[in-house]
């Protein structure tokens, strides 16, 4: 293992954590924050500790980056950022514990969403906007934005790119993996600007606006209202957020040929279609089971469109308490909580694709029972898929329960009842947010044990770096020479 190589790439994630520290302090400078010193502060200690390292490790940047180390490597990155970014919430008095400031950068990384905080409004603006900040940079994800502005990592580039984004999630757009992965973040910053004009022209103030543009495209959920979305009792609003949620869950590489004029390639994506039809599907049923119990139809379809796709793409953005709608509804939401964004959007979850091509295998065996003797293929559009990558999805559903299990045994441990439990657990691992019992949708994580916090630390992290960039570093045989 390249320790000084793996110090050298981590110190790089630390520095641009630092430079966008910057921005927080320019929002708390306009507003005259009190926030302003601690944020100095954060940032002179984290851009010491980045440049520091950098100096010290530099020597190792030409020499190569194994497949284990990158994945050590994006691990790491993940852990140290999230621990620099408690800064601003610990010296400002945001938070008063390592732990609630732990978990809550590491909500805001990993675009969970998840939140101790119990009165954001009374949060210093510039802490409050950073709080937003570490989501945009999480939606992308922080290596593959190092990737897209380090062009001296060169090939170390693509394996860290493999560690961070599954092989079947992107498509290779350009030549080189940095034309890449700037390509992706060029067009979510398009995007996010384009969702911040529309939530100003819906009626948000600047600063609102700037704060739920980012934490919409990152599918992660952070509100500057203690009521979400619901604060602002705008349809208007709720139907642009539902609007930018499910762009947000889509593909990105379908917005790189459709911006290049391949609007087909759009539609003859099946994993689009299927995302399409879920959503769509979950809508309706949602829509006519409030309709039944007294809704307006109206008010049913709003109210059912911004919630599946708040729940489905992970945002956990609330347009209203969810907990008290009717069973059936619930069921719904809670169902589409697995499914999340398109493979290669900034949503979490299990991925719609993983889900349709488990649907398809599952009709395959039992078509190959009716015809034995019959040959068929699995494919996704017109990619005939290996038995690896089957493989590989099947193992990913099975450590995904496996991991469901154990965590949510370990949330029972510390006294969680069964519902708080299983749905959290569910909720992080899918970097949703917002849960049932004591983490519904119009309360918070902080009444939650410390020891359940860390456990759900670690299912956001683990959930968001796809389970095996982090489940591969607890093998034994990783670690061997």
């Amino acid at each position: 293992m390249n320790t000084g190589l793996i110090l050298y790439i981590t110190s790089i994630t630390v520095i641009f954590e630092s430079i966008f520290m910057l921005l927080p302090i320019i929002v708390s400078f306009i507003y005259g924050g009190q926030d302003l010193q601690s944020l100095l502060v954060s940032f002179l200690i984290t851009s010491f500790f980045g440049l520091s390292t950098y100096q010290l490790t530099k020597r190792y940047k030409k020499e190569e980056l194994r497949h284990r180390e990158a994945f050590f490597t994006v691990t790491l990155s993940w852990v140290v950022a999230t621990a620099f970014a408690t800064l601003p919430y610990l010296l400002s008095d945001s938070l008063n514990s390592f732990t609630d400031a732990y978990f809550e950068a590491m909500a805001g990384f990993t675009t969970t969403g998840s939140s101790v905080i119990k009165n954001v409004e009374i949060i210093p603006k510039g802490v409050l906007f950073w709080r937003s900040l570490t989501q945009w940079m999480g939606g992308m994800g922080i290596i593959l934005f190092a990737i897209a502005v380090l062009p001296v990592l060169g090939a170390g580039g693509m394996q860290l790119f493999k560690a961070e984004v599954p092989e079947i999630s992107v498509d290779k757009l350009r030549p080189r993996i940095i034309d890449t992965a700037k390509a992706l973040w060029f067009i979510y910053a398009g995007l996010t600007v384009l969702c911040f004009s529309i939530y100003m022209a819906g009626g948000m103030g600047v600063y609102d606006s700037i704060n739920h543009a980012f934490t919409t495209m990152a599918t992660g959920g952070f509100s500057t209202k203690n009521a979400s979305i619901a604060c602002y009792k705008s349809p208007t609003i709720e139907f642009s957020s539902s609007l930018f949620m499910f762009l947000a869950g889509v593909n990105y590489s379908l917005y790189f040929y459709a911006f290049r004029g391949n609007l087909s390639r759009l539609w003859r994506n099946s994993e689009f279609r299927f995302y399409l039809f879920l959503t769509v599907t979950a809508t309706f049923l949602i829509t006519f089971n409030l309709k039944s119990y007294g809704f307006s139809i109206i008010d049913s379809f709003r109210l059912a469109l911004f919630q599946v796709t708040s729940i489905m793409t992970t945002t956990g953005y609330a347009s209203t308490d969810f907990e008290k709608w009717p069973s059936l509804s619930l069921i719904i939401l809670i169902t589409i909580m697995f499914a999340g964004g398109m493979i290669g959007s900034t949503g979490g979850g299990i991925k719609q694709v993983r889900i349709m091509l488990t649907l398809k295998q599952g009709y395959r065996e039992i078509y190959q029972l009716i015809h034995p003797r019959a040959i068929t293929t699995l494919k996704l559009d017109d990619r005939i898929l290996s038995k690896e990558i089957l493989g590989s999805i099947w193992g990913f559903f099975f450590l995904f329960i496996f991991i469901w299990v154990i965590a949510t045994m370990g949330m029972a441990a510390t006294g969680a009842d069964i519902i708080t439990s299983t749905s959290t657990v569910i909720s992080a691992m899918c970097n949703v947010g917002p849960a049932l019992g004591e983490a519904g949708p119009s309360e918070n994580y902080s009444s939650l044990h410390v020891a359940s916090k860390w456990i759900l630390i670690f299912c956001m992290l683990t959930g968001r770096l796809e389970l095996y960039t982090v489940l591969i570093l607890f093998i034994p045989r990783f670690w061997k020479k």
